[in-house]
Formats: structure tokens, C-alpha cells, sequence
């Protein structure tokens, strides 16, 4: 292939000559024309002229310009006819000269930006001109369009963009694009139609836009925040974690309110009138957003201290809204309606009741378990009681210090129900206790009477004359309801195997068993003495006086049973009543000196009368205790049964002087 002749007067450089001649030669339209363009058609002209128009600038510093720009203007004007330059194009050309060096310079001199705006206005002017070209439509609409689109990127993060001392670019910014977004809508005829076309709205008034602006950028500010503070999901991290978390979420994000504020709203709020209040309301939902993520924390502690933590944020949102609104016609009430309420106080209500519930919910699942699984062995010798019943303190426990440590000033309503609540979970317990056995179970049978048929009166006497022991009191009150008639049952209960079980090998079992010298009450009053002390250390203080005055019934019956129904191995003589009298003094004197008091002597003698008398009985002669016995018989005793006086005797010296007739009979 051989190289192309480039001689002046070759073929091929002819026939190149003639073509840009023509080329250069052509007007607009196709017809003749006297002026010739060297460089034809855009972009390449438009380049050129651009790149004339940057000269103005310092090339020591490029955010000057030189102090000879008019004079280089006027030479620039001399090359209009050449590249088929006019004023319009350039003033739009100048106008992006401007704003392209302000870009390019890193947006140091805000002066570039001013002079683009004024350039812009001579554009806004050109525009409107009936005679305008079609290049220059075009032109027109691709500059403003990436100026605009420039614009609408900074705004739309103005607080990643800009800060305090870089805030003003901002005030040259936004007059700069509602200019070139007026020009577009209004001049460029297939501008808004393309907008529409594309799904976005045209001819959007001001305020809208810098609502817009407002909303994207705090909702870009609030996510970097998140992004700051490493919050990639609530949900996989610890209660506590993620409580400190929001907290500080809520910190910064008031920070950031009150930095929108005193920053950017004072210059937004020229072109939007409640631009605080948009800014307050979008942090509002972003932040409530974030919060209902965390409601389903099984922690009510730390959510409580997030949710005032919350309730303190959104107080001071609204009162944003409140004084940027005040110029309003409304008071801003269009824009605090948007701002649906975190409802704080009722959250945590709600979630107090829910606690609540859940809490009685286990108690009745451990009163369910204590019915399927108790076997009523103590836990071990230091823990003598039942495991259930220790679950169950504990669960009540556990409950109430949970409830006093909620972070909150806990409503008398909710107290309330928490309490009887737990009060009804005791009922349960206790009622399921009760329903375990009674007194009758652990009272041993009496003796059968050796000397007497079925049939005899004696026999029937006998019966009368023990109708008290072992059974319950029939003038007991009925009025007491509830917790009193449970407690009372379970402490009876209680108290009647502690003497007739637990205790049965130094008390029934063994007092008096051969011999009453050798087999006094002593080692029965060592273990009660103990048992009691073991008993006022378990059982709460409130309950202390009721379990040891029916351990006092249980043991003063115990030891009536012991001298009116104590079997065949046991004898007694009036030598014998001495040491009887002076046990049960001892036994007596466990109680009075029991626990400081809790049972007034007054109470011991009370309960000792019916034992005493017995005593008393035993301490008379044979001749006297047959003349007493012969005078109750006949009065209690007729013909074909027993009188109704007689069982009221009875009832009144329950076995007086029967036993000890019966034994020596």
C-alpha cells in the first residue's frame, strides 16, 4: 500500500481541499452564504469556543479569574462568526464555563457558583426569545439537565455534603437549580414529556423539592448512622447490647434534629416554610421504624429504657415541629399529623400486663407440676421441706424483685395485679396442700377396750369420754375464708405429723411406755425444742404464731392421748402424778419461752386446761374417782343409750377420770 502524497499539489490533497471548502461554505439551511466557518457543526465549535472561554482563569490558581476578562471576552467575541457563535450560546456556554470551573476546583470557590447563577438569568432571558435555533434547544436542555442532575445529587445528601462552615454553598446552590429547573419546564417543550414518560413528576413546585431534599437526605444520614454504630440487625444480638445500641441511636438521632436545625433550616426554610418540621418527622418514622424491629425483645427491662428513652426523642421532635411551625396558618398541624405516636406510655402498660401474664402463667404451671410430681420429701437435712414449696417461694420471689427492678414509677393498678395475682398462686399451692391429707392420718387408733363387749354402756361411755380427741373443734368458726382457712388447715396438718409422725418415737411412742420414771418427757421436749427453732427459721414471720400454736394443740393432745388412750403398756398410780404433772409443766414451758413470746402464756393455759384437769384427776384417790365417775355416769348414761346431757357433759371434761377407771379397771 503506498503512503498518501500530502505535496501541496497532489490529487488527493485537492480533492480534501475542495471538500472542506464546501463543507465550510454552508449555511444553516442548506443555501448560499458569504461567511465561512473554518470549524463546521456541533460539538466541535462548541469545544472549541468552551476551551477559548477557560483562558479566563488563573492558571497559578484556577478558582481566579483574571483581572483582563473583558478584554479577552471582546477577543473571544471576534471568533463568533468564525465558529458560528452567538450571544445566546454564549451565554450558555459561558454559564457552564463557570459552573464546570467551580466543580473541577473542588467546590472551594462559592464566587464561581454566584457567577454562574447571574449568567444563568441571561440564559433564562435567551430562552424565552422567539427565535431560537434548534441546536441551541438542544444545547440548552443537555447543559441545565447535568447541572440540574448535579445538583439534585448534592441536595439529596446535603448532610454528607455540606456542613456548618460549608452550609452557604448550599444558599448559592439552590437558587442556581429551581433556575435551571424553571428554564426546562417552561422553555424546553419536550422536557416535562419526557419526565412524565419516565415516571417522574414534572413541574414540581419549590417547596416540594426542598421537602424532597429534606427527607432523602436525613433518611441518608440517619442510615450512615446505623451504618456507624455497626447496627446490621437487632435481632441476632444480646437484649442488652442491643438496648445500649438504640439508646445511642436515639441520642444521635436528636443530635442530628437539633443539627438540622440550627445548620440547614435556617436556609431551607426560605424555599420550605416547615423544613425543621419535615426533618423532624422523617427522623420520627426512621427512628419508629428501627423501634418496632426491636418490640419483640423477651427483656422488659431494657425495653422499657428504650422506650423512654424513645418517648424523651419523640417529645423533643414534636417540640421542633412546634416551633418551626409557629409562622404557619395551620400551627403545623398538617405536618405533626404525619408523625404517627410511638404511644410510650401505652407500650409499656402493654407490656407490663403481658409480663405479668406471663409470670402468673408459670406460677400455675409450677402449681401443675407440684400436683404431678411432689412426693413431699424434703430437698435434705439443711432444706428440710418440700421441693415444690420451695419453687414456688422462689418463683414469688424472683417475681417481685423482677418487678421492683423495671426501670418505671409502677402504677398502683399494675401492682395490684401482679400481687393478687401471686396471691392466688399462694391459694393454689395452699389449697392443693390442704387437699394432701388432714389431721385424722397421722392420729393414732385408740386402744380397744379389753374388759367390755361391743354392746356394753361402758363401752358407749368410753366412746363419748374420748369423742374429743383426735377431732376437730365443732364450735370452730366458719367465717374465716381463704388464705386463713387454708393456712390454718396446712399449719394443723402440719403440726399433727410433726407430733405424731416425725416425732412419734420419743413422744407417743415412747412417753410412759413401761414405766413413767423411765421413760419421762425429756428427750420429747429436746426434739421439740429443736424442731420448733428449725420451724420459726423456715416459716415466715406472720406465720410463725399460727404453726406453733398447732404444734401446742398437736403436743397437749398428744400427751392427753398418752394418759386417757395409751394402750396396755402403759400403768399409771397416784405415785406416778407428781412426775406426770411436772413434764407437763416442762412441756407447757417449751412454749411460753418459745421465739420470744409468740404465744402468751395466757394462750398455753388456755390450751392446757382440758390436759391439766386430766392431771389433776390423777393426783386423787381411787374412793374420789369412783364417786366422780358414778355421778357422771348417772347422769350420762340411761336406759337403752346415752342422753343428750351426757354427751354434753362430756364434751365439757372430755374422758375425765374414764381413763383412768378403764386402766385400773
Amino acid at each position: 500500500m503506498k503512503p498518501i502524497d500530502t505535496g501541496k499539489n497532489s490529487v488527493v490533497m485537492k480533492t480534501l481541499c475542495n471538500c472542506v471548502v464546501a463543507l465550510a461554505w454552508r449555511s444553516p439551511d442548506g443555501g448560499t452564504t458569504d461567511v465561512c466557518h473554518w470549524a463546521d457543526g456541533n460539538p466541535l465549535n462548541v469545544l472549541i469556543y468552551t476551551a477559548l472561554l477557560s483562558s479566563i482563569f488563573d492558571s497559578k490558581d484556577e478558582t481566579l479569574v483574571l483581572d483582563e476578562i473583558d478584554e479577552l471576552l471582546e477577543l473571544m467575541k471576534k471568533t463568533w462568526s468564525t465558529l458560528g457563535i452567538n450571544r445566546p450560546i454564549h451565554n450558555l456556554c459561558f454559564t457552564w464555563v463557570l459552573f464546570e470551573q467551580y466543580v473541577v476546583t473542588r467546590e472551594v470557590e462559592p464566587d464561581l457558583l454566584g457567577a454562574s447563577f447571574v449568567m444563568l438569568t441571561e440564559v433564562a432571558t435567551d430562552a424565552k426569545k422567539p427565535d431560537r435555533e434548534p441546536i441551541y434547544m438542544k444545547m440548552l436542555a443537555s447543559v441545565l439537565n447535568v447541572m440540574k442532575k448535579w445538583c439534585d445529587k448534592r441536595l439529596l445528601d446535603y448532610h454528607r455534603n455540606f456542613n456548618r462552615e460549608t452550609v452557604g454553598l448550599m444558599e448559592n446552590m439552590l437558587p442556581l437549580l429551581f433556575s435551571a429547573t424553571k428554564i426546562l419546564e417552561e422553555d424546553v417543550p419536550y422536557y416535562v414529556n419526557s419526565l412524565q414518560e419516565k415516571g417522574d413528576a414534572g413541574e414540581e413546585p419549590t417547596g416540594n423539592r426542598v421537602d424532597l431534599y429534606v427527607r432523602s437526605s436525613l433518611r441518608n444520614a440517619f442510615a450512615q448512622m446505623l451504618e456507624d454504630l455497626n447496627i446490621n440487625g437487632t435481632k441476632t444480638s444480646e437484649p442488652q447490647e442491643v438496648s445500649e445500641v438504640l439508646i445511642k441511636v436515639a441520642r444521635k438521632t436528636e443530635e442530628l434534629g437539633v443539627k438540622e436545625r440550627d445548620i440547614f433550616s435556617p436556609i431551607l426554610k426560605k424555599w420550605h416554610p416547615v423544613a425543621a418540621g419535615v426533618a423532624a418527622v422523617t427522623l420520627h418514622t426512621c427512628y419508629g421504624t428501627l423501634l418496632k424491629q426491636y418490640l419483640t425483645s423477651k427483656s422488659l427491662n431494657e425495653t422499657v429504657l428504650v422506650l423512654q428513652r424513645a418517648g424523651k426523642l419523640e417529645k423533643a421532635l414534636v417540640q421542633l415541629v412546634v416551633e418551626d411551625s409557629v409562622e404557619c396558618e395551620d400551627g403545623g398541624k398538617m405536618i405533626v399529623r404525619e408523625m404517627v405516636p410511638y404511644e410510650v406510655d401505652a407500650l409499656i402498660v402493654r407490656l407490663m400486663k403481658q409480663w405479668i401474664q406471663e409470670r402468673l402463667q408459670k406460677g400455675k404451671e409450677y402449681i401443675l407440676r407440684a400436683k404431678q410430681t411432689e412426693t413431699w420429701n424434703p430437698k435434705s437435712k439443711t432444706e428440710p421441706y418440700a421441693h415444690s414449696a420451695a419453687e414456688i417461694v422462689s418463683f414469688v420471689k424472683e417475681a417481685m424483685e423482677n418487678f421492683f427492678e423495671i426501670p418505671i414509677n409502677v402504677s398502683e393498678t399494675l401492682f395490684y395485679d401482679l400481687i393478687d395475682g401471686l396471691e392466688n398462686v399462694f391459694v393454689d399451692y395452699i389449697t392443693f396442700v390442704a387437699s394432701c391429707g388432714s389431721k385424722q392420718s397421722y392420729i393414732p387408733t385408740l386402744p380397744p377396750l379389753t374388759r367390755c363387749s361391743r354392746d356394753s354402756k361402758f363401752f358407749k361411755l368410753w366412746k363419748k369420754a374420748a369423742c374429743n380427741i383426735g377431732t376437730e373443734d365443732p364450735n370452730q368458726s366458719t367465717s374465716n375464708e381463704g388464705n386463713q382457712i387454708a393456712s390454718q388447715h396446712v399449719s394443723e396438718v402440719a403440726a399433727y405429723r410433726l407430733i405424731f409422725l416425725d416425732s412419734n418415737s420419743v413422744f407417743y411412742g415412747s412417753l410412759y411406755v413401761g414405766d413413767v420414771a423411765s421413760a419421762r418427757i425429756r428427750p420429747a421436749v429436746r426434739i421439740l425444742k429443736q424442731n420448733l427453732t428449725l420451724l420459726c427459721a423456715i416459716v415466715t414471720d406472720r406465720a410463725q404464731r399460727l404453726a406453733i400454736k398447732e404444734v401446742m394443740k398437736a403436743s397437749f393432745e398428744a400427751f392427753l392421748m398418752v394418759l386417757l388412750a395409751g394402750g396396755s403398756t402403759r400403768v399409771f398410780s397416784r405415785l406416778d402424778h407428781p412426775m406426770i404433772e411436772e413434764d407437763f409443766e416442762s412441756l407447757k414451758r417449751v412454749f411460753c419461752t418459745c421465739a420470744e413470746g409468740l404465744i402468751v402464756e395466757d394462750m398455753v393455759e388456755l390450751e392446757a386446761e382440758v390436759v391439766e384437769g386430766v392431771v389433776v384427776l390423777m393426783g386423787q384417790t381411787t374412793e374420789q374417782l369412783v364417786e366422780d365417775f358414778s355421778s357422771v355416769a348417772s347422769d350420762a348414761c340411761g336406759i337403752g343409750g346415752v342422753s343428750t346431757a351426757g354427751s354434753s357433759q362430756c364434751r365439757r371434761r372430755p374422758g375425765s377420770g374414764t381413763g383412768l377407771i378403764l386402766i385400773r379397771y
